[in-house]
């Protein structure tokens, strides 16, 4: 099989979706590994270490779409990037359809395969290929958190921690799964005043066992939510329901019951944001305010830290890689049900049931489907 790495292009994304490690093990399997000029650099790869791993460097963008059988990237193919899909090619990388209508429709048009690792299922019921850019993402909110509460940049101007006699920031996490416990995790090791708030007993009171004391679990309804929002400082928003776009938590109004200068951090803005207000931004522009209100809403926070959430990611996303090109794609999905949930898209049909719904789509049962 023909593997192609291409350069991502969003804005500021500095991540690439394969390591010369994993080129190497591809290349020995009897692969061929294309990938493209300066792939690597955002992410402290040089070509020739790819070179020394057996790949072909492409000059071109297009190149490496037109020869690639697999293509494995890490973000969504870009507006750019969608004339450049056929029929039957796999795209593997992170979708997110159910908050792009327009991405949804277009990739459907080519009639590509398309793989997303947002909806790929663990042998438990997991989302392994999402987890560790959760972890990412969980930690930099807290980071960034911190930076736009500033008051240069147009925050409260509050310290995190506080110091002695000077209360610390009240931090206000909705949603207690991978990002809210690794952004509560930072926020108490900042010594701010913690709450976290899911619907799930069973996960509150995990989460209750394993926080330091200055974390405090809270059942998640629209009255505690009103009632943080009225108390905090920073927000972080980190619902999330698999495939299917974020659960709308925070309307334009509840922007008036918070502090002028407060921080909204929307880490779920890649499924859509859970609040009323939250649009896409970028690293370039990563800011807005309504209403008195600081909005964070980047949609590849990850990309910021290339070279932590290249690795982190590669170590988790390379043995499905590794699978579909020694297998092909109907023997690995036959052989893994949580692979086959992955395939959001095949031959012109919408494979993924959240999605369908989303916008209005016919679903195709993919796993009655032979590929």
């Amino acid at each position: 099989m023909i593997i192609g790495v291409p350069r991502e292009v969003k804005s500021d994304e500095y991540r690439v979706a394969m390591l010369p490690s994993g080129v190497e093990e591809l290349v020995a399997g009897g692969h061929k590994v294309i990938v493209e000029q300066g792939a690597g650099l955002g992410s402290g790869i040089a070509d020739f270490q790819y070179v020394e791993s057996g790949a072909v460097i492409s000059e071109t963008h297009a190149e490496v779409f037109a020869q690639a059988d697999l293509i494995v990237k890490v973000k969504e193919p870009q507006v750019e990037e969608w004339a450049l899909l056929r029929p039957g090619q796999i795209i593997f990388t992170y979708f997110h359809f159910a908050a792009d209508e327009q991405l949804t429709r277009s990739v459907l048009e080519t009639g590509a395969t398309a793989v997303a690792y947002e909806t790929l299922r663990g042998r438990k019921g997991d989302l392994p290929l999402l987890t560790p850019m959760s972890e990412v993402a969980g930690r930099m909110s807290i980071q960034e958190g911190a930076k736009y509460l500033e008051r240069p940049q147009e925050g409260r101007g509050i310290l995190l921690g506080g110091v002695p006699g000077v209360q610390p920031a009240h931090i206000a996490i909705l949603g207690g799964g991978v990002v809210g416990k690794n952004a509560a995790q930072i926020a108490a090791g900042f010594q701010a005043d913690v709450a976290i708030l899911d619907i799930s007993v069973d996960r509150l009171r995990y989460l209750e066992d394993i926080m330091p004391a200055n974390v405090n679990t809270i059942f998640s309804d629209r009255h505690s939510i009103r009632d943080q929002l009225r108390r905090a400082d920073l927000v972080i928003g980190s619902v999330l329901i698999p495939g299917a776009r974020a659960p709308m938590l925070i309307t334009a109004d509840d922007l008036k019951l918070m502090k002028p200068g407060a921080v909204i951090i929307d880490v779920c803005i890649d499924q859509g944001g859970c609040t009323e207000t939250s649009r896409p931004t970028t690293h370039a522009e990563p800011t807005y305010i309504v209403d008195g209100i600081v909005h964070y809403c980047v949609t590849n926070m990850p990309g910021a830290v290339g070279r932590t959430s290249t690795y982190a990611l590669c170590n988790v996303t390379f043995p499905y890689v590794q699978r579909i090109a020694n297998k092909g794609l109907s023997q690995a999905v036959c052989e893994d049900s949580g692979l086959a949930d992955a395939v959001n898209m095949i031959n012109g049909r919408v494979t993924n049931k959240a999605v369908a719904e989303t916008f209005d789509i016919p679903y195709s049962d993919f796993k009655s489907m032979s590929v």
